[in-house]
């Protein structure tokens, strides 16, 4: 166990666990976004409220929500650190700035969209996620997730908030996802090109998906 906590103490370990947390994070998107998408049935709701329903009480999802809730902390520590340590490393700025000569300007902002994404989170979770949970908790039984987002996205401010925070999602994602992979050495001739390209589709489509439910909601689209 001894050489485990060594591992991730390290600086290679620290930058492995934020790949893994990132990869797992991922694909908490692929199930969050699938169950978002179904409002788009467009059938007053009864779809959603199914998959909402299941995702709300199923005891193997709501274990893996503390997991989620755990990787996400790990995630957002790991990566302020590895921030703070990148800029302690160059305490004075370099005379000429040739930041773009080898990395793109959002691999350099993980730091901010990261801190942007996770008061994001702070919003969403205190919309719906909270309440719910302590509904529940209290009471027995799920609040109407359909209606209260039907109420919160007639905001427009509450609609121009998720959209920054997809908007910040998708640069965090564009990075995110083929330097997980690189971390985790998993990066190969062979497969860059399937990964660069995965990494781009994913991380259109399912800010996208994300985006396109508090506007659709907004402009009567759904109902």
């Amino acid at each position: 166990m001894g050489w485990f906590v060594k591992f991730i103490s390290s600086s290679i370990g620290k930058k492995v666990m934020m790949a893994l947390t990132g990869l797992f994070l991922i694909s908490f998107l692929v199930v969050h976004c699938a169950i978002n998408a179904l409002i788009f049935y467009n059938d007053g709701g009864k779809t959603f409220n199914i998959g909402a329903h299941f995702m709300g009480t199923n005891p193997i999802i709501r274990t893996i929500e503390i997991v989620l809730i755990a990787g996400f902390l790990w995630h957002i520590g790991q990566g302020l650190y590895l921030w703070k340590k990148n800029r302690d490393a160059r305490p004075v700025k370099y005379l000429v700035n040739k930041g773009n000569a080898n990395s793109t300007w959002y691999s350099r902002s993980m730091a901010l969209m990261g801190t942007i994404i996770l008061l994001f989170l702070v919003v969403h979770t205190s919309n719906f996620w909270i309440p719910n949970r302590t509904h529940q908790f209290f009471h027995g039984e799920e609040l109407p997730l359909y209606d209260m987002m039907q109420e919160k996205f007639q905001q427009p401010l509450e609609v121009i908030i998720y959209l920054i925070g997809c908007f910040a999602l998708y640069w965090h994602l564009l990075h995110g996802f083929k330097s997980a992979f690189q971390s985790l050495g998993l990066n190969h001739v062979k497969y860059n090109g399937l990964i660069s390209f995965s990494g781009v589709a994913f991380s259109i489509i399912v800010p996208l998906i994300l985006a396109m439910m508090p506007v659709a909601i907004y402009f009567r689209w759904i109902t």
